[in-house]
């Protein structure tokens, strides 16, 4: 099913968990001039912070195919490998669009979800960071069609960490989590990871879901994620 875009607010008029829009709280990101202010950054906390995200959510390789992973790569403003443009909406807009569950629409309905799509130089290709399959513990990051339900669509959880979430830093849960005591969130954890990340030799890692932990008071910075908006200066 195909999304209406009346419904959804675009990148330029994103409100960030913290409650500030974009434009008053960012100063650097990723994208390529081509992509610009449409496009979105996903940054790690574990990893960065607003002004300097150091890496962010890349489609590996760039190449635009169902199951191609996403990895966290160095930032970059010539990279079109970050490029993506976010449709954003409240969980409940994404259930009215068989975006998702009616259980995932009664846990988390008036929190904000988004979707990411793949946009190498702002030119959106039907694809989105989603998963392969129903959530499940490490399970991968993958491009997918747009209007694959549920797994397709990642929601803003402030409610599981406020704290944090007054920061601009929040768990990102894959709507097709089953889960809600500890939802299956977008995770960044590994060691070796973290040394890929640094490595110009190694592939990074892929990025992956887990069980959201801490919740609501000690979700670890593998788990918290930012965004920016627009051009790397």
């Amino acid at each position: 099913m195909s999304i209406k875009s009346k419904v959804f607010t675009t990148a330029a008029t994103v409100i960030l968990a913290g409650g500030l829009t974009a434009a008053e709280t960012l100063s650097a990101s990723a994208a390529t001039p081509q992509c610009g202010e449409r496009c979105i950054d996903i940054y790690s906390k574990k990893l960065g912070t607003a002004d300097d995200p150091r890496f962010v959510e890349t489609v590996y390789k760039g190449l635009p195919k169902v199951g191609q992973p996403t990895v966290l790569h160095r930032a970059s403003n010539t990279n079109s490998a970050e490029d993506f443009i976010p449709r954003i909406g409240k969980v409940s807009h994404f259930y009215a669009s068989g975006l998702v569950s009616s259980e995932v629409n009664r846990h988390y309905g008036d929190l904000r979800a988004a979707q990411i799509q793949y946009a190498p130089f702002g030119k959106a290709d039907g694809l989105c960071v989603g998963l392969a399959a129903t959530a499940y513990q490490n399970e991968g990051l993958t491009l997918h069609p747009c209007d694959l339900p549920g797994r397709t669509v990642w929601i803003v959880d402030t409610a599981d960490s406020p704290a944090t979430a007054a920061e601009g830093y929040f768990p990102l849960v894959n709507g097709s989590t089953r889960d809600f005591a500890h939802p299956f969130a977008m995770t960044w954890t590994s060691r070796a990871g973290w040394g890929r990340a640094h490595s110009n030799q190694l592939p990074p890692a892929q990025i992956r879901v887990r069980r959201l932990t801490g919740n609501p008071t000690r979700v670890p910075d593998g788990q918290l994620w930012g965004t920016n908006l627009g051009v790397v200066e």
